[in-house]
């Protein structure tokens, strides 16, 4: 069974949704994006996106926008890259899923059967592609499903038909947009966001996921009854931007790793 299946059936049988944090891989560098993740899942994350850094990020905000530019200006951050993040993770004892997170054109460049014998080996559970629309993913999530990787669509407030057809092919979960634009901290969203998630939950039987904006308890707790899981990625790379001075020094690292946690328990409650 597959990594973020299994994770979700055994949230359901406890009666939790999922938190799923996002984070820009390489920021401040890869191997504290390794202590980060470890972090992570000890502060109770049940997934984790993990961010490519790309040079123009159309999807994502300012917040993560400046993260990618903190991982590129260490150098040259590659999808393959990332990917080993993951791998030495998962050395190191996590067992939280894997969900590249990644725009289209390095993928592109990589080449996609090589893409697919990377993330196939290195554990990677699930795949982000924003700016591959459905009209377009045809033979990406052939290859994805071929090797048991979900293929995880993004679903805005547009018209219920083309709601129900992307999230009719989902796997893993369906990542529902809850606010127009781009990502970042937000304290209002969509007007019409509980009509919205009312009608993807009626179009799949995959689990729904909330992000875009998301980031204090109060907002986990009002989207977590609507939903299967919540995604975090701004707050979260927020607070290691707040925290970036003291990770980059051997001697404090330990400190900002503790504020990074304490802020993922006070989400997770």
């Amino acid at each position: 069974m597959n990594a973020i299946d299994a994770a979700f059936q055994r949230l359901r049988e406890e009666g939790r949704t999922a938190l799923i944090p996002f984070l820009t891989i390489g920021d401040p560098d890869l191997d504290t994006s390794v202590d980060i993740i470890k972090t992570l899942e000890e502060a109770g994350a049940d997934m984790v996106e993990l961010g490519v850094p790309y040079s123009d990020p159309l999807a994502d905000g300012p917040v993560i926008q400046r993260a990618s530019e903190r991982a590129l200006s260490n150098g040259r951050v590659t999808l393959a890259d990332v990917v080993h993040v993951a791998e030495n993770a998962r050395q190191a004892g996590v067992k939280l899923p894997f969900i590249l997170f990644s725009y289209y054109n390095p993928i592109l460049q990589y080449g996609l059967d090589r893409f697919f014998e990377l993330v196939t080996a290195k554990g990677i559970s699930g795949l982000i592609i924003p700016d591959l629309p459905i009209e377009e993913d045809v033979e990406l999530r052939a290859m994805a499903e071929a090797v048991d990787i979900h293929l995880i669509p993004l679903v805005a407030p547009t018209s219920n038909d083309r709601v129900k057809r992307i999230a009719s092919k989902a796997r893993g979960f369906v990542y529902c947009v809850s606010s127009l634009g781009v990502t970042g901290v937000r304290s209002d969203f969509h007007a019409g966001i509980d009509e919205f998630l009312s009608t993807v939950r009626g179009a799949t039987s995959t689990p729904i996921a909330v992000g875009f904006g998301i980031s204090s308890r109060e907002q986990v707790e009002r989207f977590g009854k609507q939903a299967d899981g919540v995604i975090v990625g701004s707050a979260i790379v927020r607070k290691i931007e707040e925290v970036v001075q003291l990770l980059q020094a051997a001697e404090t690292k330990r400190q900002g790793l503790d504020q990074i946690r304490a802020f993922v328990q006070e989400l997770r409650g």
